[in-house]
């Protein structure tokens, strides 16, 4: 059983077991007829993944890693909220007249700030390379794109909306911090995504990957949601996969989702048809 089936396990029998249920309340999100979509929930979730010893993909049932991580560069590399720039359909629900999410996700991380006095301004991404080759000792070399002043122009709230990275030794460590998380649509394909990007930063910087750290503030599974991750909870994981990215690469930019491999990669097959809460 690879450690993201082990963690996965763990989160959602705890959410389950000891959770917190949202029925009766006022709640935002709706199933496609209409009716409120309610959560059972725990509060302030930590996992901690070893880069350096697998990647923390799931075997329960199957991530759709490329394109998962093809977002993820939609995001952070084209640093765009055009969903025709992005590979799949996971956005259009969100998209405006516009075709776009508004000012979310990779909009925020295009915008250019002046970061010290006579330097030139560059984005939050830029920045976070650059300090990680010129300054890795620094304890300020983070994102945040869930800005205030432009919250009224998006499409959707960002739900992962803060990475911070950290140097020690030779080893990137990395947290990503997300203040709402749908555990059987949206868990490990985040996971997949920021492990993926931790892996990116520490090879264009010379360095090795460390831990991946993800806080979650609220963790939660939908009501509609818990049979099929009851039945995820009593299969019986395969090991991990093995992780493999284009060594030659050295510049952030040149990623692709071909970029990647997931040798070995088993999983089980789901048979659930997952409604989904907008």
């Amino acid at each position: 059983m690879s450690r993201a089936d082990e963690l996965y396990k763990q989160t959602c029998t705890k959410i389950l077991t000891e959770g917190y249920s949202d029925e009766g309340m006022e709640v935002r999100p709706r199933w496609a007829d209409g009716t409120p979509a309610h959560t059972i929930k725990t509060f302030g979730v930590v996992n901690r993944y070893n880069l350096a010893e697998e990647f923390p993909i799931m075997t329960l049932r199957r991530t759709y890693w490329k394109s998962a991580i093809d977002e993820l560069l939609w995001i952070w590399q084209k640093k765009s909220n055009r969903i025709c720039d992005l590979g799949s359909h996971v956005w259009d629900e969100w998209a405006g007249e516009d075709g776009t999410i508004g000012k979310a996700y990779g909009y925020q991380l295009g915008v250019k700030y002046q970061f010290a006095p006579g330097q030139e301004p560059m984005d939050q991404v830029d920045r976070v390379l650059y300090d990680l080759k010129h300054n890795p000792a620094s304890r300020r070399i983070l994102t945040n794109i869930y800005n205030f002043e432009d919250l009224h122009e998006m499409n959707l709230y960002p739900c992962a909306y803060s990475m911070t990275f950290n140097v020690t030794g030779n080893k990137l460590n990395a947290i990503l911090n997300q203040r709402s998380q749908d555990m059987l649509t949206a868990n490990n394909w985040n996971v997949v995504q920021y492990a993926a990007l931790t892996h990116m930063m520490a090879q264009v910087s010379g360095l090795e990957v460390g831990e991946f750290v993800h806080v979650i503030a609220d963790c939660h599974i939908y009501d509609r949601h818990i049979p099929a991750v009851k039945a995820m909870l009593e299969k019986e994981g395969f090991a991990a996969p093995t992780f493999k990215m284009d060594k030659s690469i050295d510049n952030f930019y040149d990623f692709t989702k071909n970029s990647f491999q997931m040798e070995n990669y088993q999983f089980h097959e789901f048979n659930f048809e997952i409604p989904m809460a907008i």
